[in-house]
This record gives structure tokens, C-alpha cells and sequence, in this order.
């Protein structure tokens, strides 16, 4: 017979139990459970074997991103606070599955370079422990944009990051990639650690971790709390400043990307800001609207300033420059960070907050297909030109004509310029986005910053079609050899394009094409409600 005790207890031991929602969590849930299968392969697979690992993560990637197509037909909740269904820790909504094809497409074609690095490395490179913390990652990028609490977020954004530390410094017995993994892991320590500090206030003026909660009762904060409230706005953000590259948080990227091997560096540009500018985006438009007089001009400046330092950074690469190419790109990133900050500063000063978060996330899928497919490109001359310099690409028109088109393409596209339509109607949302907002100063400062990104952006274009220089005998140009065996005296040696860079760079082509062609795919979204 039951005591009275246990009939007390069983009321509040059920009203603790919360349902799964298995299919919205699907996505992020296959690439980590993927992630721990590869792990437990790698310590039973041979060595002539370990590419099959690859294949795999692959695999697993494109299975998490078809998961996204079964919840398009409605908002899932799931991991809601027991007796109040509008406090949920995990939401699958538009805002969050359009984030997630980001996150997840930009793993797979990452996923995609890294299987032609990893056998160019010849075993230099762990395949296991690479793929595992890849994929691991790229859970906890996945994670990120349906976290609707601040615990979440954090947790997903520290999955995130943590395996990217690794990656970057995998390469053994590199010095320059363990320097680079250091200062990246330092960096984002401090800023995670201000971050942590700034949620803390938030959670001891509101005493809620839920964002749609703290958005209530940031509201009523008591007047002796104002100034703490404000303060933890400001140092919240701070963290997710740094993981968009936004200056003065910037500094870790040119020697980050340099120092990785290049799929992760593409992986960085793309799923790290795409991390970072939900994460922001969350916390600001969903979390504290109410505190916009706060976090709207913080971020106006620092648009302002992350894209002028990026430009001119990207402006200043010499072309004869070790890693030249590489860093032109890092630099590129940083300004093009300024631009995805302009629609969230501009949702500060309108009323429809939705209309200017949808012109970033318009900006961000534009700017991932085309800044990978410039990765790709990347990847392939850096296999015969291992310094990857601007120079290395002088002439890639007459050893590798289709390449040497869609990478013009793919510039063009962060360019703004036709036949790159796409990238110029994302550049004309942003900026409508900032003059719809009344923020005509920082509209200004960003078209300066269009014509700055122009130059540099064209003088690499116009490097591709211009005559090669004739290398003296014996030696190579570009990493191409020369040489009467490639058909005649001087002609230069094809060397053949593996298949997955070749499957890389023709979805990244496909995609940018199909965009250019029908912009309204995504400028839709600047229409329409996300959340």
C-alpha cells in the first residue's frame, strides 16, 4: 500500500518528465551520432581504409541536411517548460531551418574539400579524429539557431567551437597551424568567458535563461538593476561579436585561415559566421528588443568599422605575398561581416525587426555559396601551388578555362557586379535595409565600402585572363609544370581534378548560377516572417 509521501511525489516527478520531439532535433542529432561512429570505426579500420571514414561523414552530413526537408510543414517546439508551452529550449522554425541548410550544406561541401586534402596529406593528417571533430562541429553549429534559451545557445556554441580549435591546428609537426590554434583558442576563451559574465547579469536581473522570457521581464527590471541589465547586454554580445569576426574581435582570422588546412578555413568563413550571426540575432531581436536603444547603435559602429578595416585589409595584400590568396579571403570575410551587420543593427530602429533579420540571412546564403566556391577553387590550385599566392592564379585561364571562369564568377558575385546578379540584389536588401532604418550615415559608409571591395576584387579577376609568365626551362609556373609531353614546347601540364573538388565546385557553381538567375529565392525571406 502507498504511503501518502508517494502520491505527493508522483504529481511532481511526472510534471518534470517532457516530451521528445525526436524529428525536430533530427538534424543535428544524426551528425552527432554519425560523429561518434566515425570516432569508434577509426580504432578498427586499417590504414589503407581510413578514407571510407570520409565517404561516411559525408554521408551522414547529407542525410542530417535532407532531415530538414520533413519539418517544413510547421514550427516544432520541443523540450518545452512544463505548464508553460512558450518556454521552449529548442525550436525548429523557418529562422532555424534555414540556418541549418546553411550550417549543414556548408559542413558537406567542406566535408567534400577535406577528402581530396586529407589524401593529398598522404597520413599527415589523422583522418579519424579530423572527421569526428568536423562533424561533431558541425552538430553544435546545427544546434545553435533552435536554441531558445541561453544555456543552449552557449552549450551549442561551445560545441561548436571547441573541435574548430582542433581542427585548425591538426596538422602535425606545423608550426604556423599551432600558432594559429592558440591565439584562436585564446581569443575565443576571453570572449566566451565576458560572454558568460554578461548572461550571469542577464539571469540575475530577469531570473530566466528562456529568451522569450527575458524579453517580458527585462522590461520591468528594477531601477537600482538598469545599469546592471545594460551591462550584461553589452558583454553578452561580446561573444557572439567574435565569433562573427566583427572588429576590434577580428584579429585572430587572417593567421586562423592561414594556419588551417584550407577546407577548414572555408568551414570558418561560412559555418562559424553563419553560428555567430544567429546566435547574435537570437539574443538581440528575440531575447532583448526592449533594449535596442542598447545593442542597435553598438552594432551600427561596429558595422561600420568591420567593414572599412576588412576592405583595407584585403585592399593592402601584396600579390607576390606567401599565402596571399588565402588571406585576401580572410580580410574579404571580415568586410563582408560589416554587411551582414548592417540589417541587424537597422532591426533596432524599425518596427519590423523580421524585415531587416531577413535581409542578413538573405546576405549569408549568398555569400556561403559563393565565398566556398571560391574556396574550392582555392583548394584545387592550392594542390599545385602549395603557397597559394595571387600570383599563382596569373594565367589560370589557359591551364584550367572552366575553373578560371566560376571563380571570376564567384567574385563578380562578392563583388556585386553582373553576370554575379545574386550578390548584387543581396547588397541592394542590405542597404535598403539601413536607409529604410533612417541610418543613412552608415548606408554611406557602406557603399565607400562596395567600391573599396571592387578594386581588389577585380584586380584578382583580372589576373585569371592575363598571359601567364613564361617560366625558364625545368621549372614550373603556378605549380604547373611546362613541357613538350602536354603537347608541344611551353604547353602546360594538366593535372586532373579529383572528384569530390569537382563535385565541390559544381554545386557551389550550380547554386550561385541558379541564385543569379532567380534571386527571389532568397530575397524572399526579407518578406516574410522567420519567427
Amino acid at each position: 500500500m502507498s504511503s501518502p509521501a508517494q502520491h505527493l511525489a508522483r504529481p511532481v516527478a511526472e510534471s518534470l518528465v517532457q516530451s521528445v520531439d525526436w524529428l525536430a532535433i533530427a538534424p543535428p542529432t544524426l551528425a552527432a551520432v554519425v560523429a561518434l561512429v566515425v570516432l569508434v570505426a577509426d580504432l578498427f579500420v586499417a590504414d589503407t581504409r581510413k578514407p571510407l571514414l570520409g565517404w561516411l561523414s559525408v554521408a551522414g552530413l547529407a542525410a542530417s541536411t535532407a532531415l530538414l526537408l520533413p519539418l517544413l510543414d510547421g514550427d516544432r517546439s520541443t523540450f518545452c517548460q512544463t505548464g508553460d508551452p512558450g518556454a521552449c529550449s529548442y525550436t525548429a522554425d523557418r529562422f532555424t531551418l534555414v540556418i541549418q541548410f546553411l550550417v549543414l550544406g556548408g559542413a558537406l561541401l567542406a566535408a567534400l574539400l577535406s577528402v581530396t586534402a586529407l589524401k593529398d596529406a598522404r597520413g599527415r593528417l589523422p583522418e579519424g579524429e579530423f572527421w569526428f571533430l568536423l562533424l561533431s562541429s558541425a552538430a553544435g553549429a546545427a544546434l545553435l539557431p533552435a536554441s531558445r534559451d541561453l544555456a543552449t545557445l552557449v552549450v551549442a556554441l561551445e560545441v561548436a567551437s571547441l573541435p574548430a580549435f582542433a581542427l585548425v591546428g591538426i596538422r602535425q609537426g606545423d608550426r604556423r597551424s599551432a600558432e594559429a590554434a592558440l591565439k584562436f583558442f585564446l581569443s575565443s576563451v576571453t570572449a566566451t568567458a565576458v560572454s558568460l559574465m554578461g548572461i550571469s547579469f542577464l539571469y540575475a536581473t530577469t531570473g530566466t535563461l528562456y529568451l522569450t522570457r527575458i524579453a517580458e521581464r527585462i522590461q520591468h527590471v528594477d531601477g537600482q538593476l538598469h545599469t546592471l541589465a545594460q551591462t550584461g547586454v553589452v558583454l553578452t554580445l561580446v561573444g557572439f561579436a567574435f565569433k562573427t569576426a566583427a572588429v576590434p574581435f577580428h584579429f585572430w582570422v587572417p593567421d586562423t585561415y592561414i594556419g588551417a588546412p584550407l577546407p577548414i578555413a572555408a568551414y570558418l568563413s561560412v559555418v562559424g559566421k553563419a553560428v555567430g550571426f544567429s546566435g547574435l540575432i537570437l539574443v538581440t531581436v528575440v531575447g532583448l528588443p526592449s533594449y535596442a536603444d542598447v545593442w542597435g547603435p553598438a552594432l551600427a559602429a561596429l558595422a561600420a568599422l568591420t567593414m572599412t578595416v576588412g576592405n583595407v585589409g584585403a585592399l593592402r595584400q601584396q600579390a607576390t605575398r606567401a599565402y596571399s590568396a588565402v588571406r585576401l579571403l580572410a580580410w574579404s570575410s571580415v568586410g563582408q561581416a560589416g554587411y551582414l551587420l548592417v540589417p541587424i543593427a537597422a532591426a533596432a530602429y524599425t518596427d519590423d525587426a523580421e524585415h531587416a533579420v531577413g535581409s542578413t540571412v538573405a546576405y549569408a546564403l549568398m555569400y556561403a555559396a559563393v565565398n566556398l566556391g571560391g574556396f574550392s577553387v582555392a583548394a584545387l590550385v592550392g594542390r599545385t601551388s602549395p603557397r597559394n599566392r595571387l600570383t599563382d592564379y596569373r594565367g589560370l585561364h589557359a591551364r584550367h578555362p572552366l575553373s578560371a571562369l566560376l571563380l571570376a564568377f564567384f567574385l563578380l558575385c562578392l563583388a556585386g557586379l553582373p553576370p554575379g546578379v545574386v550578390g548584387l540584389f543581396a547588397k541592394v536588401t542590405v542597404f535598403s535595409a539601413a536607409v529604410d532604418a533612417g541610418l543613412g550615415w552608415l548606408a554611406v559608409v557602406m557603399a565607400v565600402n562596395v567600391v573599396i571591395a571592387l578594386y581588389y576584387y577585380l584586380r584578382w579577376t583580372t589576373l585569371l585572363f592575363r598571359a601567364p609568365e613564361r617560366a625558364p626551362e625545368g621549372e614550373t609556373e603556378g605549380g604547373t609544370e611546362t613541357g613538350t609531353e602536354a603537347g608541344g614546347e611551353g604547353a602546360p601540364v594538366r593535372h586532373r581534378v579529383p572528384a569530390p573538388l569537382t563535385v565541390a565546385i559544381t554545386l557551389t557553381a550550380a547554386l550561385g548560377i541558379v541564385l543569379s538567375g532567380a534571386p527571389q529565392l532568397i530575397l524572399r525571406f526579407t518578406d516574410t516572417a522567420l519567427f
